[in-house]
């Protein structure tokens, strides 16, 4: 027959066990928690990284595209440019061969106003 000191000492030591087990279960839980959050943490870098390459690449592609298109739009540009700068010349030396003609007109025709009532709508 086994004594009750034998037994409580048994007990003591199962109960140690147990904890000692619970302890060890509650390291092993920790360690997992911490290398999930450092995966969450490793992937959520990688795909930052991962963004800012794409942006990067895109920005690039944009760049390519714009400066061998913009060549041709430069072109578009001067042309219109040098289009305008001479339809301003044309009105410049209009002006300049007929605006004292035009200003004299404008000035008999405000002089000479004859005002009539408007008329009604019949």
């Amino acid at each position: 027959m086994v004594s009750p000191l034998t037994r409580s000492a048994q007990n003591s030591a199962g109960i140690q066990t147990l904890l000692d087990a619970e302890r060890e279960a509650q390291k092993i839980v920790q360690q997992a928690r911490e290398y999930r959050t450092k995966r969450v943490k490793d992937a959520r870098s990688e795909a930052q990284k991962e963004i800012e390459d794409y942006r990067k690449e895109k920005e690039d592609e944009f760049q390519k595209f714009e400066k061998e298109h913009s060549s041709g739009n430069k072109k578009a540009e001067d042309d219109a440019k040098k289009d305008t700068d001479g339809k301003v010349k044309e009105i410049d030396d209009i002006g300049k061969k007929s605006g004292s003609k035009v200003v004299e007109q404008l000035i008999e025709v405000a002089s000479n106003a004859k005002p009539e009532p408007p008329r009604g709508r019949d």
